[in-house]
C-alpha cells in the first residue's frame, strides 16, 4: 500500500477530532495549538519520504507552517502542492491528504472557502461526486469564483451531465480566461466532437501558462500533444511533448504521449523506452496496459510478468474502468470486468463509462444490452477511436452490417489512438466485415 493511501483509514476519526477543535476556536486560540492538537494537521505536516523536487518543496512548506503565526494561506498552498503531486505521480491516495489539509484549514478558519475548494477537488478526484457536488454549489453560493465553477463543471462532466458542465466552464471562462479555464473548455470541445476547436483552446491554455505554474502548463502541453496526435500532426505533437518536458522533466503524462507518438511513427523501440519511464514514474493502469501491449508486439516479454502482475493486483482498485477495458480487450475475466464496469457506472455516468460497460456486456454475450450502452457512449458525438472500434464490433455482433462498416471506418481513420492489441482486433474486424459485405453482395445478386 502506498504511504499516502494509508491515511484514508483515519479519515472518519480525524474529522470528529478537528470538528471539536473548530467548536473551541475562540479568537485567543493560538494557531500553533490547533496545529499540534488537530489530527488532520498532524497528518498533513508529516514530511514525505521521497527526495523529489515536489517532496522537497512540500517539506520546506511544512516547516514554515509549523512556525508561522498565520499558517492558513500556507496550508492552502500545501494542499495544491499535494494536488500537483497526485496528478504527476498518479497516486490517488494523496487526495486523502488533500482532504486532511482542508480539514486542518477549516479548524483554523471555520467556513473557509479555500478549504471548501480543496475538499471539493479531493472528493471529485476520488470520484465521490455525490459528496463533491454540494461542496461546489456551496462555494458558488458563498463566493462564485472561477475555480468554483470549474469544480462544478468537472463534477458534471464525470457524471455525464455535459450541458451542465459546459455551462459551468463557460462561466469559469467569463470570470477568468486563463490556463485552467481554457484547458477545461478544450476538453469540452473534444468531448463533443470538435477536435480542431479543442486544439485551438488548448493552444490558448499553453500560451497562458508559464514556469510559475509548471505542472498545470505541462499537463496542457501533454493534452495538446494528444489532440495533435489524433489529427495526425505527429511533428507538432512531439514539439508539444518537448515543451512539457522542458517545464517538468520526467513528466509521466508527457512521456506517455511521447511513447504513443513514437508508436504512430513506427519507432517501437523508442516507444518502449518512453513508456517504461512513464510507468516507473506513474504506475497508472492505462500506462501499464499500453506498455504491456507494446512489449507483446516486440517480443521483449521478459518484463511482462512484473507489469501484468502489478496491473492485476492494483488495477481494479486504482482505475476500475480502465482495468475493465483491459480485461475485456484481453478476453480475460469477463465477468469480473462486467461487475467493475457496472459498479463504476453508479459513480461515473459519462460516455467512457457507458463504453466500458458496453464492451464488458459484449464480452459476456449480452449483445442487445451492449448496443444500448454503446449508443449512450456515442451520444455526445465524441470523436474517439476506442468508442468507434467498440461500436463497430457490437454492431457486427447484432447483425447491423451498415453501422459496423460506418464505425469501423471512423476507427480506421484515427487508429493511431488505439493500443496495439486494439489495432490488431480492428484489423481482424475489418476482414470479417469485408467478408460479410462480399457475402451480402452475393446474396443480392443471387436474388436478382
Amino acid at each position: 500500500m502506498r504511504r499516502e493511501t494509508q491515511f484514508i483509514l483515519l479519515a472518519g476519526l480525524v474529522g470528529l477530532i478537528c470538528s471539536d477543535l473548530r467548536a473551541e476556536n475562540a479568537p485567543a486560540t493560538k494557531a500553533v495549538s490547533i496545529l499540534s492538537r488537530c489530527d488532520s494537521c498532524r497528518i498533513v505536516l508529516v514530511p514525505p519520504r521521497g527526495k523529489s523536487k515536489s517532496d522537497l518543496e512540500i517539506s520546506a512548506l511544512q516547516r514554515k507552517i509549523k512556525t508561522s503565526p498565520i499558517p492558513a494561506p500556507l496550508l492552502d498552498r500545501l494542499g495544491w502542492l499535494l494536488v500537483a503531486k497526485a496528478r504527476s505521480t498518479g497516486d490517488e491516495g494523496i487526495y486523502n491528504l488533500v482532504k486532511q489539509t482542508a480539514l486542518c484549514l477549516e479548524a483554523l478558519e471555520p467556513e473557509s472557502t479555500a478549504a471548501l475548494l480543496l475538499r471539493g477537488h479531493a472528493l471529485q478526484s476520488l470520484h465521490n461526486f455525490k459528496e463533491a457536488e454540494p461542496v461546489a454549489r456551496k462555494l458558488i453560493e458563498k463566493r462564485g469564483a472561477s475555480f468554483d465553477y470549474g469544480l462544478l463543471g468537472d463534477i458534471s462532466m464525470d457524471r455525464g451531465q455535459v450541458t451542465q458542465g459546459i455551462e459551468a466552464y463557460q462561466k469559469m471562462m467569463e470570470l477568468k480566461p486563463d490556463l485552467h479555464s481554457y484547458t477545461r473548455a478544450a476538453h469540452a470541445r473534444w468531448l463533443t466532437g470538435d477536435v480542431e476547436g479543442a486544439l485551438e483552446l488548448i493552444s490558448m491554455a499553453t500560451e497562458a501558462g508559464s514556469s510559475r505554474n509548471a505542472e498545470a502548463t505541462a499537463w496542457s502541453y501533454s493534452r495538446r500533444a494528444a489532440y495533435e496526435l489524433q489529427l495526425n500532426r505527429l511533428s507538432d505533437a512531439l514539439q508539444s511533448v518537448k515543451a512539457a518536458l522542458e517545464l517538468q522533466p520526467d513528466y509521466a503524462a508527457a512521456l506517455f504521449f511521447r511513447g504513443r507518438i513514437e508508436l504512430a511513427q513506427g519507432q517501437t523501440n523508442n516507444a518502449v523506452v518512453s513508456l517504461q519511464r512513464a510507468v516507473k514514474l506513474n504506475s497508472l493502469p492505462e500506462y501499464q496496459w499500453l506498455l504491456a501491449d507494446v512489449l507483446n508486439t516486440t517480443g521483449e516479454k521478459s518484463a511482462l510478468p512484473a507489469i501484468e502482475l502489478e496491473l492485476n493486483k492494483r488495477g481494479a482498485l486504482e482505475d476500475p474502468r480502465t482495468f475493465a477495458l483491459y480485461l475485456t480487450t484481453r478476453r480475460e475475466k469477463n465477468e469480473i470486468a462486467l461487475k467493475l464496469a457496472e459498479r463504476e457506472l453508479t459513480q461515473r455516468e459519462d460516455v467512457f463509462t457507458h463504453d466500458a460497460l458496453a464492451w464488458a456486456l459484449h464480452a459476456t454475450g449480452k449483445y442487445s444490452e451492449a448496443q444500448t450502452q454503446s449508443n449512450l457512449a456515442l451520444s455526445e458525438g465524441t470523436e474517439d477511436a476506442r468508442l468507434f472500434f467498440h461500436a463497430a464490433v457490437i454492431a457486427h455482433s447484432v447483425g447491423n452490417l451498415k453501422e459496423a462498416l460506418f464505425f469501423s471506418q471512423k476507427a480506421n481513420g484515427i487508429q493511431q489512438m488505439l493500443f496495439p492489441s486494439e489495432q490488431k482486433q480492428l484489423v481482424e474486424l475489418n476482414g470479417h466485415l469485408l467478408d460479410a459485405q462480399s457475402q451480402a453482395k452475393l446474396n443480392t445478386s443471387d436474388t436478382n
